[in-house]
């Protein structure tokens, strides 16, 4: 399985994705909607697209072209929340995405072999790639559907509190410290501590469930 791109590639590739997705979406309605709607779920598709067993690369196509595929669908009013969740809805997006990335990885990998070369061998190694379609990418889904909830909430919180009471919550509740290291390092009080937690947990508590209703 491919590792994450260095962080630098990472942000470019995240950049270049965006952009070439928002041209493609240039003359449809409600452009900051759909720049959201990218920003809320590129990471959750990206990741579980790699641990589907995807190159990086394919990854970040993988998300283009769910996203695409969306857009489009969601134009031509084809998607029906009385059929199902949009939570559901999206991941049998992604699936399908990520399963024309590997049929697309098999055309390109398929070649006449070269002498001696044992293609049997060769084609069984490409049939043994995961199956998107199987139970497993279920339970994924479900884990980074959560976490990516999660991330984006914080990504909005912390523009809305105060710098300190954010770095506050991120030592105490994200990253775990005990709250008599949190007033030592960040020279607070405990009651501090406890009241970002409050607080600022009460409005991510909101973010995401603003989020799980989000249907673009």
């Amino acid at each position: 399985m491919q590792a994450e791109p260095t962080e630098p590639d990472f942000r470019d590739a995240y950049r270049r994705t965006r952009k070439s997705l928002i041209e493609r979406l240039k003359n449809w309605e409600d452009q900051k909607s759909w720049d959201e709607f990218y920003k809320t779920y590129w990471r959750l598709i990206y990741s579980v697209a790699i641990k589907s067993g995807l190159r990086n690369d394919e990854a970040f196509d993988a998300v283009q072209e769910t996203i695409f595929s969306i857009a489009k669908q969601q134009k031509e009013g084809k998607y029906d929340p009385g059929q199902g969740s949009f939570k559901a809805w999206l991941m049998n997006m992604t699936r399908w995405r990520i399963t024309d990335q590997f049929r697309k990885r098999k055309k390109d990998t398929a070649m006449p072999a070269p002498p001696g070369d044992d293609d049997s061998r060769r084609t069984a190694t490409l049939d043994r790639v995961e199956d998107p379609g199987g139970p497993e990418i279920e339970k994924v889904w479900d884990a980074e559907w959560n976490k990516n909830l999660t991330d984006r909430g914080l990504e909005i919180v912390k523009g809305r509190v105060s710098p300190k009471q954010f770095q506050i919550f991120d030592c105490y509740v994200v990253k775990g410290w005990p709250a008599n290291k949190v007033k030592t390092e960040l020279g607070v009080s405990v009651a501090q501590v406890y009241l970002a937690k409050h607080r600022v947990g009460a409005i991510l508590k909101k973010e995401i469930q603003k989020l799980e209703k989000q249907l673009l």
